[in-house]
């Protein structure tokens, strides 16, 4: 059974919808190629890790308690016993009043706990040196189980890999690690208006620039795009390519064909769709309020407004955290580098829906100021001049100049 038409869905249900949304299978890979992509099972350390105490600093390897009370007007006097080269288990023992030679990263001999930096000290001859300053146990050193003990839990399934990830897992000994697939999202525009952007539109037509944009923006959340390029407005063609897309993808994004009139279509066919359940149609934000959430099986459906900016906000708000929870993501709803600016003018908004506001950023005597980028949704220039959206709650009839207002950047 279908919702009625345009009775708004809460914001926070199409967000809860969105996270009980299953995850794509796994798939291992070469960490090589493992950057970007999300985790889908837990490391756990192999070792110890250093493995062994380790020198932080080239110097010597001491008795911290040889060096108690050591000065430049009152040096402690050590014996060379040898070297340790890196690499290699050290054959020697430190005893009371002796030290080795040792370079950074190299094994701590057996009865030694502490290195002295190379610049606190000076060699008398090949035998001996005098130490200017005391250190503590420890100091210099990183003991074998400091980084990672073995059989610790080190990264858990919904990690997005990065450079410091990756480079752990490495160090566990794995040149495979298992991700989630990367979700495929299908990419329908629809419109008799719509042409391919580099064709030159005739009176009453646009260009399609949705494929793009959603392309651009699908490969910025860890997704697949595929574009099934522009579908007329009529029913037979848009049911079955919607068909092929299902069969072919995880999400299916339908630019255009949500709103209401005579020519809506989006949701003639979803309801023709077998096992199809409509989530949402209608949501209480501006610009974006027609849009579309459905469900085929295990397959998502979101039918976006045709106008640039309304889809790419909508995109940025609901899509993005969709596609990232199908990718295993485990921190979906999360807005990185969020940041805190004052609004440089009045905006008004009515109660009972919440608006999403176009802002650029720019930044004054250290601080930084949020200044609103206004237009209508059909406009493309306020795309090219806003830097992120800022919110405006569903209670709140406006925000004055000079609030302090979240800003959300818009993602690369």
């Amino acid at each position: 059974m279908t919702k009625e038409f345009f009775s708004v869905t809460p914001v926070e249900t199409v967000f809860e919808h969105i996270s009980g949304f299953s995850p794509t299978h796994a798939e291992t890979i070469d960490i090589a190629d493992a950057a970007g992509r999300v985790l889908a099972a837990e490391i756990t350390a192999d070792m110890d890790l250093p493995g062994f105490d380790r020198s932080t600093m080239d110097g010597y390897a001491v008795r911290a308690a040889d060096t108690f009370g050591a000065s430049e007007g009152n040096p402690a006097y050590l014996e060379i016993i040898g070297s340790i080269a890196m690499g290699e288990t050290p054959d020697i023992a430190v005893r009371a009043g002796r030290a080795a030679r040792i370079a950074t990263g190299g094994m701590l001999p057996p009865g030694s706990d502490a290195v002295v930096m190379i610049e606190h000290t000076s060699e008398l001859d090949e035998t001996t040196i005098e130490v200017y300053r005391r250190v503590a146990p420890g100091a210099h050193v990183i003991t074998k189980d400091e980084d990672f003990r073995k059989d610790e839990h080190i990264l858990s399934p919904g990690r997005r890999l990065m450079t410091s990830e990756i480079g752990v897992i490495a160090a566990m000994g794995q040149s495979n690690v298992s991700v989630f697939k990367k979700p495929v999202v299908g990419i329908i525009s629809t419109g008799d208006e719509v042409v391919p952007a580099d064709t030159k539109p005739e009176a009453g037509c646009i260009r399609d620039i949705n494929t793009h944009t959603l392309t651009a923006a699908i490969h910025g959340c860890g997704g697949i795009p595929r574009s099934y390029g522009i579908v007329a407005d009529r029913f037979d063609e848009l049911f079955h390519i919607v068909q092929k897309v299902l069969e072919e993808s995880d999400i299916v994004i339908l630019s255009g064909g949500s709103s209401v009139g005579t020519r809506d279509l989006t949701i003639e066919v979803i309801e023709a769709l077998g096992d199809a359940l409509i989530l949402a149609h209608g949501l209480p934000v501006r610009p974006g309020k027609p849009t579309i959430l459905a469900t085929c099986g295990s397959k998502i459906l979101w039918g976006l407004p045709g106008h640039v900016a309304s889809a790419m906000v909508i995109f940025d708000v609901f899509v993005r955290p969709c596609i990232r929870q199908v990718g295993g993501d485990g921190e979906p709803m999360r807005e990185k580098h969020a940041l805190f600016a004052t609004l440089t003018r009045n905006i008004a908004s009515a109660q009972g829906r919440i608006d999403y506001v176009r802002v650029r950023v720019e930044e004054q005597d250290g601080a930084y100021l949020a200044r609103p980028v206004l237009g209508p949704s059909g406009l493309i220039r306020p795309m090219l001049e806003a830097d992120g959206l800022i919110r405006i709650g569903m209670n709140t009839e406006g925000l004055l100049k000079g609030t302090e207002v979240r800003v959300i950047p818009f993602a690369t």
